[in-house]
C-alpha cells in the first residue's frame, strides 16, 4: 500500500543556535524517503552503523520495491514466512484495519499498481482491470498463523508501506531508549517520534504543511505543534502524490472498498498517537473515511490527536482539531 510514498507532509523546525547541550545529528535516506534523526547522549556516542542495520533490516523484510524481500517472496508465492518485524506490522494492520471499518488495508497494492501508483509505473486508470482486482482486496482474504501468512488466493499482495515509515520511526526510538538515551526526535519521510527535550530545554517543535499542490515542504507552514512523551505523529494527504491521465489528476488515496481514488473535502490529517505508526496508518485510514468520520473517531477515542485540513463548500481551506491537539498549538 502506497498512499504515502514521496509525502513528507510534517516538516521539522529546527532553530540554529548555540545549544546547551550538544546534540548528534544523523541523516540519511531509506524506503524512498529521507530520514533525520537527532539526540543527545551524555557520552557522546554516535550510533550511525546501528541505525543503517536497523534500517537494512527492515528495508529486507518489508520493502515492496526489494525483490528478495520477505514480502516480495509472499508476494511471489516464494515463501509464505515472516520475521518478526513484519509480524508486528501486520498484527497492528490488522488491527487498524478492523478499528477503521476497513479504511486502511494492506492488501490493496494490486489495485495501485493497475491504478498508476505501484513500481510498475502503469499510467492510467483501466477500471475494469481495478473492478475484477476487487476480489483480492480485504485483509479478511490473509490469516496470520505464528510466523506465516496464508492468502486465500494466490494472486493477493500486501503491501505495508503506508504503516511502515511509522514503524520503522518507532523501531528506531526504541533502540535509542534502549541505550539509555532519554531526549530524541526522530523522523522517515514525515512521519514522526520525539521524547524529552529540545538542544532549547523546550519541547520538540513540529510544523504542518498548508495542503498546497504546488509548495515545496515547509514552504506555506499552517500550525506549529509542540510535541514530546514518546508520541508518534503523521500526516497524510492528497495533494502532492497524484497520476495524471487525459487532463484529469487523480489522488493516491486508494479507497479498498471501492478499488478507486477516494474524493472527498478532506485535504490532509495529521494525526497524534501513542506510537507512529499507529498514527501513520490512521492518517490514511482518515482520507479514505473522510472528515465527518474521522471527527467521529477522534472524538470516541481517549489518547489520538489529529488536525485536519478541508475544503468547505466554497472550496475555501477549513481546519478542525480536537481539544487535545488545540493544547499542542503553538501561538
Amino acid at each position: 500500500m502506497r498512499y504515502l510514498t514521496g509525502l513528507t507532509l510534517v516538516v521539522l523546525l529546527f532553530v540554529r543556535c548555540t545549544p546547551k547541550k550538544e546534540y548528534i545529528k544523523i541523516n540519511g535516506f531509506t524506503q524512498g524517503t529521507t530520514y533525520s534523526i537527532t539526540y543527545y547522549d551524555s557520552l557522546n556516542r554516535d550510533f550511525s552503523i546501528q541505525i543503517d542495520s536497523i534500517l537494512g533490516r527492515i528495508d529486507h523484510s518489508m520493502s515492496f520495491y526489494n525483490n528478495s524481500s520477505l514480502i516480495s517472496r509472499i508476494n511471489s508465492n516464494i515463501s509464505d514466512s515472516v520475521d518478526y518485524l513484519l509480524k508486528e506490522v501486520i498484527v497492528s494492520s490488522f488491527d487498524i484495519y478492523d478499528r477503521t471499518e476497513g479504511a486502511f488495508d494492506i492488501t490493496v497494492g494490486p489495485v495501485l499498481n493497475a491504478i498508476g501508483f505501484g513500481k510498475d509505473n502503469i499510467q492510467g486508470i483501466d477500471s475494469a482491470k481495478v473492478k475484477q482486482l476487487l476480489s483480492l482486496i480485504g485483509m479478511n482474504k490473509i490469516h496470520l498463523e505464528d510466523h506465516t501468512l496464508k492468502k486465500d488466493d494466490s494472486r493477493i499482495q500486501i503491501d505495508v508501506n503506508a504503516i511502515a515509515k511509522g514503524y520503522t520511526v518507532d523501531v528506531i526510538g526504541m533502540y535509542l531508549e534502549s541505550k539509555g538515551i532519554r531526549h530524541y526526535l526522530v523522523e522517515v519521510g514525515g512521519e514522526i517520534t520525539a521524547l524529552g527535550k529540545n538542544s532549547k530545554g523546550t519541547d520538540w517543535v513540529v510544523g504542518i504543511d498548508k495542503p498546497v499542490e504546488s509548495a515545496l515542504p515547509g514552504e506555506n507552514i499552517q500550525a506549529k505543534i509542540s510535541f514530546s512523551g514518546g508520541y508518534g505523529l503523521a500526516t497524510s494527504g492528497n495533494y502532492r502524490k497524484f497520476i495524471e491521465v487525459n487532463g484529469q489528476k487523480y489522488a493516491h488515496t486508494i479507497n479498498p472498498r471501492t478499488g478507486f481514488p477516494e474524493l472527498n473535502s478532506l485535504l490532509s490529517a495529521t494525526v497524534v498517537a501513542p506510537t507512529a505508526a499507529e498514527a501513520d496508518a490512521l492518517a490514511t485510514a482518515f482520507m479514505v473515511n473522510g472528515l465527518d468520520w474521522s471527527k467521529n473517531f477522534v472524538a470516541n477515542s481517549n489518547d489520538i490527536d489529529a488536525y485536519l485540513v478541508y475544503s468547505d463548500s466554497l472550496g475555501n481551506y477549513q481546519v478542525w482539531m480536537n481539544e487535545g491537539m488545540k493544547k499542542r498549538i503553538i501561538p
